[in-house]
């Protein structure tokens, strides 16, 4: 695995850490790193596509960056009183995912006030409904233009910056 992934496995956990407890926010996140380190983070809901086209736009953007790894992250609802932060982090040269899930507390008002550790498990990077971005993904020329239209209009919002080794 590379030290990207382990590291953004971390770094994801203490984002969603700071963004439940400090603002009371659960976003859907998507992040990747390619081989030289630039980061991109953006929240998935700001996209507003159906779910197939979204998973074709984030393998367009992982493939344009030459991604060597990606996380996406979200809040799972079992039952209103047994919620979880979930994300993944797939990793392009291993068969296996880090899989990470904390469990949110909510006061009477809904609001977080607490988040137990991340648990981290491997699993094979098959077994996650988003697992396969780094598949080449066939796109016309029309649908190119406007993925790329689109991530050029995002990249001033999003979080880009360059992972330390």
């Amino acid at each position: 695995m590379h030290l990207f992934a382990e590291n953004l496995a971390v770094e994801i956990s203490s984002y969603y850490r700071n963004l439940a407890l400090g603002h009371g926010v659960i976003p859907k996140v998507f992040t990747l790193v390619n081989a030289e380190g630039d980061q991109y983070l953006f929240f998935i809901d700001d996209l507003r596509m159906e779910q197939d086209e979204e998973s074709k736009f984030l393998a367009y953007i992982v493939e344009q960056h030459d991604a060597v790894c990606y996380a996406r992250g979200t809040l799972v609802i079992v039952e209103k009183n047994q919620q979880f932060i979930e994300f993944a982090v797939v990793d392009k040269d291993d068969e296996d995912a880090i899989v990470c899930s904390a469990e949110l507390s909510r006061d009477l008002d809904d609001k977080p006030i607490g988040l137990s550790e991340f648990d981290k498990t491997l699993v094979k990077k098959g077994s996650i409904i988003f697992g396969g971005l780094f598949a080449p993904v066939k796109l016309s020329e029309e649908k190119i233009e406007d993925f790329q239209s689109l991530w050029d209009e995002m990249k001033s919002k999003i979080l880009h910056r360059t992972m330390g080794l």
